[in-house]
């Protein structure tokens, strides 16, 4: 039986290369990129070999997928290097060698999509096509300071890949950026007869609000890596100040999913998928591959059904946490291996790069990783964020702003990120500008009313000289009322003007007590927006406070006199 090699090199991360790269459009949304298919998808012209060479097969045509991006003007490098029959997370067990990682030969790349990883973080293809059922899109994307894109499942065909899980296996895209992540994407998607779990996904196609609630699993494990549980300490924060606040949930139903994808009947899954080969050959399957496929065997079709049943059960719990939250944060991988120490303990190790990614696809979720830090110790660490089928769009806006919120560069290149692009499948948000005058204004009382429903603060401002402002009487907190009055009668009032999600304005503007209420308000350049205005009647007898300008300085005329 062939056994993995035990030095990993750079060149282990091409299974084969075109002489020239494989190109049949010139022009098209991703004309001038180049890519590499991970050598479990179809490419005419090159054997398919799923890292097996007694399984090579020559395809009569492209995958779907590749003839997709052929179609759209990229060009095809060849085909890289895998965890044999896409069954592994680590990048080592091939018979064409370990991969090593990108940034410190001596860790292993992440796998099973261990060369499609490595090509893009090297800066040798602009992009790369791998496959992902228990994590494979994404371990590597983390090991490797890349973006990994784990579509929503059925919405990228699966023709012409070799399955390792049939039912939940998707195709992946690693880039540097997600920007060039997401433009594959827009290609790469498309309902697929031919694929029998192809599906037509209705996509959010709006932004997450503003601010936004993100899931930190309880507990969190990182295998006794101190500066991995670092590294995902500063990466809530840094969500935290794109808006996010994190909420703790429940790690155990999505544990128990992802516990059932090899440890239980689901597992028989894996071995159909090439049963006829594995049956005849499978003195040609390097370990622990071989037994891993061989437990598949084993079981029923009752205790599929079982399996099945009780996977369904987890989803139907885990489902509850989406009530709380807008996406769920995880870390791509709690720890990162020596090539050494993963050949030395390959069942075990493997399934610690897998805590926090087998359960995504068996409960039907979109996921992207995307780069974090460098450790102190120099590795990559990536974290992964999760939401319901068909969020794609909005998990790639929200994976962009955090990744150039880090500063980081672009995988191994030493290259600096270029400047962020709008998602172009997402339409901005409706939104209402709001100009707030007085206990809404930033750091008073209710300002919060705002903030806790998504509302940035676009700029402090004036308005138009026909106003006068008033110290309203006996309100809790205090509060003033700005009435517009004759020309030439008026001041320049100092206001802040608000930004709020449309969803939220009729909640917002429930909230305000009588007599205050909202008009249109002219600011100092002549603009109109919505505003805090006060019914006259409540303003006899109260006083004015024009003079000062505006409600802050009233405030700190009161607060020293």
């Amino acid at each position: 039986m062939p056994s993995s090699v035990a030095d990993a090199w750079p060149e282990n991360a091409w299974i084969s290369r075109a002489e020239r790269p494989v190109q049949t459009a010139t022009s098209g949304p991703l004309a001038g990129l180049r890519f590499a298919a991970k050598d479990n998808i179809d490419a005419a012209g090159f054997a398919t070999t799923a890292a097996c060479p007694a399984f090579a097969y020559e395809p009569a045509r492209h995958a779907s997928v590749v003839q997709r991006l052929l179609d759209a003007g990229a060009a095809l490098l060849g085909k890289t290097n895998l965890d044999q029959f896409a069954c592994g997370l680590n990048g080592t067990r091939s018979p064409y060698g370990a991969v090593p990682n990108a940034i410190d030969p001596a860790y292993v790349s992440g796998g099973s999509s261990s060369g499609s990883a490595y090509v893009v973080a090297t800066g040798e293809a602009d992009f790369a096509l791998g496959t992902d059922t228990a994590g494979s899109g994404r371990v590597p994307a983390g090991l490797n300071n890349i973006v990994g894109i784990k579509p929503s499942k059925g919405l990228i065909s699966a023709r012409g890949v070799v399955p390792a899980a049939q039912s939940v296996d998707c195709v992946s895209i690693f880039a540097r950026t997600v920007d060039v992540a997401a433009r594959v994407l827009a290609v790469a998607q498309g309902h697929d007869a031919e694929d029998p779990y192809a599906r037509r996904l209705a996509m959010a196609t709006t932004p997450l609000p503003a601010a936004f609630r993100f899931g930190v699993p309880a507990p969190l494990a990182f295998c006794g890596d101190a500066l991995a549980e670092q590294a995902f300490a500063e990466a809530v924060e840094r969500l935290r100040a794109l808006g996010g606040t994190p909420v703790a949930i429940d790690y155990a139903p999505l544990a128990g999913a992802a516990a059932l994808l090899y440890e239980s009947a689901l597992v028989a899954e894996r071995y159909a998928a090439v049963r006829g080969f594995v049956d005849a050959h499978d003195d040609q399957i390097v370990e622990p591959v071989r037994s891993i496929l061989l437990a598949g065997k084993g079981y029923s079709a009752a205790d599929l059904v079982d399996a099945q049943t009780r996977l369904r059960a987890f989803g139907q719990q885990a489902a509850a946490m989406w009530d709380g939250i807008d996406v769920l944060l995880v870390p791509t991988a709690p720890t990162h291996y020596t090539v050494a120490q993963m050949q030395a303990d390959p069942v075990a190790l493997n399934r610690n790069l897998g805590a926090y990614t087998n359960f995504v696809n068996l409960l039907d979720y979109a996921a992207i990783s995307v780069p974090s830090s460098l450790r102190p110790d120099g590795l990559p660490f990536g974290i992964t964020l999760i939401g319901p089928a068909g969020s794609d769009w909005q998990l790639a806006d929200l994976g962009q702003r955090y990744h150039h919120a880090t500063g980081l560069t672009l995988g191994a290149t030493g290259l600096p990120l270029p400047p962020p692009v709008p998602i172009a499948a997402l339409q901005p948000a409706a939104t209402v500008d709001v100009v707030v005058v007085g206990a809404h204004l930033s750091g008073l009382p209710l300002n919060s009313q705002l903030t806790e429903r998504g509302a940035v603060l676009l700029r402090a401002d004036e308005t138009a000289p026909d106003y006068r402002l008033f110290a309203l009487p006996g309100t809790v907190p205090p509060k003033p009322g700005l009435l517009r009055v004759a020309p030439g009668r008026g001041a320049r009032i100092a206001v802040e003007v608000w930004r709020m999600p449309a969803t939220a304005y009729g909640s917002f503007v429930a909230l305000i007590p009588p007599p205050l209420g909202i008009g249109t308000l002219s600011l100092a350049d002549g603009s109109q927006a919505q505003g805090f205005v006060c019914e006259p009647l409540a303003l006899e007898g109260a006083q004015d406070i024009s003079h000062f300008g505006g409600w802050r300085a009233f405030l700190r005329d009161r607060a020293t006199a």
